[in-house]
């Protein structure tokens, strides 16, 4: 019985087919809330927010809307949001409206 959160990943020998769970780059439970992370290593110094835990059939709809909500670029990369800048307060109510319990992570 497959979930929503497995994927098939298949051999090269062609005789073994095996099932595999669909991982997140994110180092945080998936508790249902929503964590925010500033972070700059490996960015050369800019900014950005790091938003986890969205789940995965709304990711792509909450990264848009924040990203023209906040007038600015960002990604999704691996199961995270990336909103470039620093705009804390903004995402924080945005993500309140559309009814996630959110908590900041980090410095």
């Amino acid at each position: 019985m497959a979930d929503s959160q497995s994927r098939l990943v298949y051999s090269t020998d062609g005789q073994h087919i095996l099932q595999q769970a669909a991982t997140s780059a994110s180092p945080f439970a998936n508790d249902g809330i929503i964590r925010l992370r500033r972070e700059t290593k490996g960015r050369k110094g800019a900014g950005v927010i790091t938003i986890h835990g969205v789940p995965i059939e709304q990711q792509k709809s909450i990264a848009s809307m924040l990203k023209k909500k906040c007038g600015t670029g960002g990604g999704l990369k691996d199961g995270i949001i990336e909103i470039q800048g620093d705009k804390r307060q903004l995402i924080e109510a945005e993500l309140a409206k559309a009814g996630f319990t959110t908590r900041w992570v980090g410095g």
